[in-house]
């Protein structure tokens, strides 16, 4: 490779977060959270989010046992997803608040907990 060329990332291909129990966490990342199931093995589970893989495993061993980062689920009414998703038994951190007034759009978001304890998010662009 030339010194000018540069390897770029262009999209995420798969994050891959840390669960317990994978048929628990299949069935609340797919009943609960309402995810496309794409398959699922014996220590691992991969769902579609519109083109990128999440992957749920059991880890390898303890180098791989860590928390893993927070992911933010694009949602267009973050109101009616946080009301559905607490009917169906998620565990929020916090409510929908406005994280910032970006002119046109207001930048909305909510936290809450998988069964593992990983923390995630529901986004909201919503226009003025």
């Amino acid at each position: 490779m030339k010194k000018t060329e540069k390897h770029k990332i262009s999209e995420i291909g798969q994050i891959n977060l840390n669960v317990k129990d994978v048929q628990k966490a299949v069935t609340f990342y797919q009943e609960g959270l309402g995810l496309p199931l794409m398959f699922a093995m014996e220590n691992m589970a991969f769902f579609n989010c519109n083109g990128v893989r999440l992957m749920l495993s059991v880890p390898e061993n303890e180098s791989f046992d860590q928390r893993g980062s927070v992911i933010y689920f694009k949602t267009d009414d973050i109101h009616q997803t946080y009301e559905q998703f607490k009917e169906d038994d998620v565990s929020f951190i916090d409510a929908p608040h406005m994280i910032a007034d970006m002119g046109d759009y207001e930048l909305w978001m909510c936290f809450f907990r998988d069964l593992d304890d990983n923390t995630l998010a529901l986004m909201s662009e919503i226009k003025k």
